[in-house]
Formats: C-alpha cells, sequence, structure tokens
C-alpha cells in the first residue's frame, strides 16, 4: 500500500521563472520518489475515474506524463493534443490567444469515436487557453469531451473561468 503524502511538498516553487513576478511550480518533482509517483498518479486517476470516461486525451507535452499511467489503470485508450504539425495523418488544428501572440494545437480525426466519453488532461490549468483549446478541437471533430482534470490548479489566475467543461485538480496553488 502507498504511504500518504502532501504532495504539494514535493512540488518546488521557483519565484520570477521565467521571468519577474511568475512562480513556477515544478512537478517534476513528483516523479523522483516511486511511492509518491504512484500516490500521484492514484489520485489523478480517482479524479478521472469520475467522469467515465472511454479515452483521455493528453495534452502536450506533460499531459502525457499523467494521463498515460491513469489510461492503463483504468484500461481505456489514450490519445494525443499536440502542438501544431506534430501528428501525422487526418489532423485539426485549432488556433487560439496567448497573451502575447497565437498558438495551436492539433488533434487527429480517426483517435476517436464520436460516441465516446472523452476526458482531456494536463499538468497544470494556469490562465486556461490551452486547455480550453484542446477541448475546443475535439469539439471541432464531433467529441463528446465531459471533463478536464490536471494534476494542479494555479487558482488565481482563473483559468477555470475558460473551460465551459467540469474540471478536476489534485492540487491548488495560489498565484
Amino acid at each position: 500500500m502507498t504511504k500518504e503524502f502532501d504532495l504539494s511538498s514535493f512540488i518546488p516553487t521557483y519565484p520570477d521563472f521565467p521571468k519577474k513576478g511568475v512562480n513556477f511550480y515544478d512537478i517534476t518533482g513528483l516523479f523522483k520518489d516511486p511511492e509518491v509517483f504512484a500516490l500521484t498518479v492514484t489520485k489523478m486517476t480517482r479524479l478521472v475515474e469520475r467522469y467515465r470516461p472511454d479515452r483521455l486525451f493528453a495534452v502536450d507535452s506533460k499531459g502525457f506524463l499523467f494521463a498515460a499511467p491513469v489510461a492503463a489503470r483504468l484500461s481505456i485508450g489514450l490519445s494525443l493534443v499536440r502542438k501544431a504539425s506534430k501528428l501525422p495523418g487526418n489532423t485539426v488544428r485549432y488556433t487560439y490567444e496567448l497573451e502575447y501572440g497565437t498558438d495551436s494545437l492539433e488533434c487527429r480525426a480517426e483517435d476517436f469515436d464520436k460516441s465516446e466519453r472523452l476526458v482531456v488532461m494536463d499538468d497544470v490549468l494556469a490562465t486556461g487557453g490551452t486547455l480550453a483549446a484542446a477541448v475546443a478541437v475535439l469539439r471541432q471533430l464531433g467529441g463528446n469531451v465531459v471533463g478536464a482534470v490536471t494534476t494542479m490548479e494555479i487558482g488565481d489566475l482563473n483559468g477555470r473561468s475558460k473551460l465551459d467543461v467540469p474540471f478536476s485538480a489534485m492540487l491548488y496553488f495560489p498565484h
């Protein structure tokens, strides 16, 4: 049995990174100890299974690290939402606004059946743009997105307000 830990204590904070006034919460601390990572995966699995998904869509790239073991534990499919031009095949692109410019995400049309219940996973919800864009690109393809889950939420940035699907985070950090 896995011990209980305060998982937030394994996420170091780096003030003023990558720029002054920004706190960087480093999730890689959750991977160093196998018991800590096992507990992280267990907790993330519990959050995801509430939505009864048929498939997870992991957001490029840190979302891949959490979604893969969760999908395996739940015995469900896993597909990817990638940055533009990273996936072969029949892709659909969604472009969204950033604080200073735009970015694009893509997914493949053949990666799911429209009857499947989809959950989008990423490492962090900050301002909400990337997670909202991942939901939007799946919906563009007719996807039935029933929820979104992240390892942590930086709450003071109010990213949750950009989501129009139920949302869960394992950890909450103020800005």
